[in-house]
């Protein structure tokens, strides 16, 4: 048996043309979707997720800026334009791109968007909105996850979920998004004893762990769909997500590739969540 492959640049794709409508939409209404992106220092791999992020507004017609700061910048300087951020009518969404410089307290930081501006999902209130099962905005990338599992006819009801990975950013929301869907779920991590007796009977396995090539195939249950959320950079400068994809081809029944499957839909989801703050401000 050889898996289906869920297609996230196809998806993603998919998505981003109907999003143009609705942004035209908005603008026509003069509430054109405005997203603001701050960096903190210059990690090249946050550079490249946030040019891209900015490129991915622009290109369906939203209003974007990119705001970057020193490394040795002090936090109070990046709260006092989060605070004028909150304040603007014209700005829907305001992302801090992660992770900040040591200094920082990340949470505070995090804390000080405005709920209705944190397209991330990352806020308190909204992290306990998705909790209670009634989300306001979700973390883009189980945000993604979940249109891949839509996208790919699989119905959560009833099914054996494991999360490997409990993260703030994709574990956590991940679980509970799974379990709103009517999955029952197991949260594993670098403590979890005997890991391949829970991968085995997993119906549903997302791996979020940043081990490359982690998941083989003997770790998971024929047929299972597989989503790989890791993307890891090899000695030879190839990526690879945290499954052993060829292996575990020849195993699942559905799963993603690395590139091309989440990675591209989580800065789509973000798109989403700032066309979604728009339309609450509209009051569409």
């Amino acid at each position: 048996m050889t898996a289906q492959i869920i297609d996230g640049k196809a998806l993603a794709d998919e998505l981003r043309q109907s999003f143009k409508a609705r942004v035209e939409a908005l603008a026509a209404k003069g509430h054109r979707p405005g997203l603001v992106v701050i960096l903190v220092g210059a990690d090249p791999a946050s550079e490249v997720y946030v040019r891209n992020k900015v490129n991915g507004c622009l290109a369906i017609g939203m209003h974007s800026e990119k705001i970057t700061y020193e490394a040795t910048v002090d936090q109070e300087t990046v709260l006092a334009k989060i605070a004028e951020l909150n304040a603007d009518p014209n700005i829907h969404g305001i992302l801090v791109q992660l992770p900040l410089p040591r200094h920082f307290d990340e949470e505070k930081v995090l804390e000080a968007i405005a709920a209705d501006k944190d397209v991330d999902g990352f806020h308190a209130e909204n992290v306990g909105a998705l909790a209670q099962g009634n989300p306001r905005f979700i973390p883009c990338t189980p945000y993604g996850v979940m249109k891949m599992f839509e996208k790919g006819g699989v119905d959560l009801t009833g099914q054996e979920a494991v999360v490997i990975g409990r993260s703030n950013i994709v574990g956590k929301p991940m679980a509970l998004l799974l379990i709103n869907a009517g999955a029952t779920v197991t949260v594993c991590n670098s403590r979890t004893r005997d890991l391949k007796f829970h991968t085995r009977r997993a119906d549903i396995l997302v791996a979020a762990i940043g081990k490359p090539k982690f998941v083989t195939a003997d770790m998971v249950k024929p047929g299972a769909v597989v989503i790989d959320v890791g993307i890891n950079r090899l000695p030879d400068g190839k990526l690879c997500g945290d499954v052993d994809f060829a292996g575990c081809l020849e195993v699942a029944g559905q799963i993603t590739p690395v590139p091309g499957g989440v990675g591209p839909m989580t800065i789509t989801m973000l798109l989403a969540n700032t066309i979604e703050a728009a339309e609450r401000k509209a009051g569409l």
